[in-house]
């Protein structure tokens, strides 16, 4: 791809993903991804945003090779896959300094063979210089490492936001044309990512409130001309009206859970609740972090292993107890033949979450009427606990 102008001297640099499908061997990629890096050429200074992972140097280099002198290589974020070429681009141009936050400096050094002489320490607020162009660099500590910034192109509006309101998507649009799609893969990216530093960004949010801001350039996916778009979208999903929906993740082995998760899901529905649904052994769990963002209620449905919770159920806690969800009640209902202790072992996996814990259901073999009536009380309960609770 071909360097893309954005505005008057500023362009997009990078790779466009469009075979990945794990990020960080962990996160799925169903719409591939981009690493966007940006090219500022001032009248007295040039200046890169941002690299790309290694592995796509040969791309960045390309699209750099009528570039004779770049005075500044500016690092937001120093994981790899923003930050890998600096070494391959500081060989390239050895003249250039590098600019990043002053926790940023320690990370890089540990990471990649970069001179430490060749590294500008910049505090919060601080601007360069690059003629007509002026650069504020803006620390956003936890966005989603402790050294991250992003920065602010002040003549032109630009908002150069590393992480933050990024997306993974594979595309040839430069700018979100489509909306809805970006919405839901922007969702995914910060339930995935950012959703357990939401308070942090909140500060951040607030921090940037009064910054005049005309495009969002993230290091992820298309560019925003419409930064309301994802501004309100963020504020929605760190402080936003949690919704009248129990997200119900399960595993079910001789499908006696899974019938007592599909009279939940009736029962829970008769009452007015929606229910996001999600078998864990075929799940993408991309899907379950965003349903976990607003939801009210987390209901776990598993069978007994080895008198505990199956390792996906187990798996499925983990998750969120990382992603610390702003859910405000959680029950488990599922199966065992002879005894166990699953009931405890997944309460005691969740100690980032503040949430009430409704009576749990389990049933011993396949589940008798007793246990059907007591779903019914708990879907019941569920229901009459998001009403008081105002969810929408």
């Amino acid at each position: 791809m071909n360097p893309r102008k954005i505005k008057e001297k500023i362009h997009w640099m990078g790779s466009i993903d469009w075979n990945s499908r794990l990020f960080d061997e962990l996160i799925p990629l169903p719409d591939g991804t981009s690493y966007n890096a940006f090219l500022l050429e001032g009248s007295e200074k040039t200046a890169l945003i941002d690299t790309v992972d290694s592995k796509f140097f040969p791309e960045l280099e390309d699209q750099l090779k009528d570039v004779v002198k770049l005075d500044y290589i500016i690092s937001l974020h120093a994981e790899q896959d923003h930050s890998g070429s600096i070494p391959a681009v500081l060989a390239k141009y050895p003249q250039a300094k590098l600019i990043t936050t002053p926790k940023a400096k320690e990370i890089l050094l540990d990471l990649l063979e970069i001179d430490e002489n060749s590294i500008i320490t910049v505090a919060d607020k601080e601007t360069l210089s690059l003629g007509d162009k002026t650069l504020e660099f803006i620390h956003m500590p936890w966005v989603h490492w402790p050294e991250t910034m992003v920065a602010y192109l002040k003549e032109d509006k630009i908002l150069f936001s590393c992480d933050l309101f990024g997306s993974h998507i594979a595309t040839t649009d430069l700018f979100v044309t489509d909306e809805a799609r970006a919405y839901e893969a922007a969702k995914r990216y910060y339930a995935e990512i950012m959703m357990p530093f939401r308070l942090m960004i909140k500060k951040h949010l607030e921090k940037l409130a009064p910054y005049a801001i005309d495009i969002i350039a993230p290091s992820h996916g298309p560019l925003l001309k419409r930064p309301a778009f994802i501004l309100d979208a963020y504020k929605d999903w760190i402080d936003g009206t949690l919704k009248n929906t129990v997200v119900l993740p399960y595993v079910s082995m001789h499908q006696s859970t899974e019938k007592m998760v599909d009279y939940l899901t009736s029962a829970l529905t008769d009452e007015g609740v929606k229910v996001e649904r999600f078998n864990l052994t075929i799940t993408d769990i991309g899907k379950l972090a965003i349903a976990l963002v607003d939801a009210g209620t987390i209901v776990v449905g598993t069978p007994t292993v080895l008198a505990g919770p199956h390792p996906a159920a187990a798996s499925c806690a983990f998750l969120a107890n990382a992603l610390r969800p702003r859910t405000k009640y959680l029950s488990i209902i599922g199966s065992y033949g002879w005894g166990g202790k699953t009931i405890d072992t997944l309460a005691g996996m969740i100690p980032n979450l503040k949430v009430e814990i409704i009576e749990p259901v389990l049933s011993k073999g396949s589940p008798a009427q007793e246990v059907f009536d007591s779903l019914q009380k708990l879907a019941k309960t569920i229901a009459a606990k998001h009403k008081e609770q105002g969810f929408e």
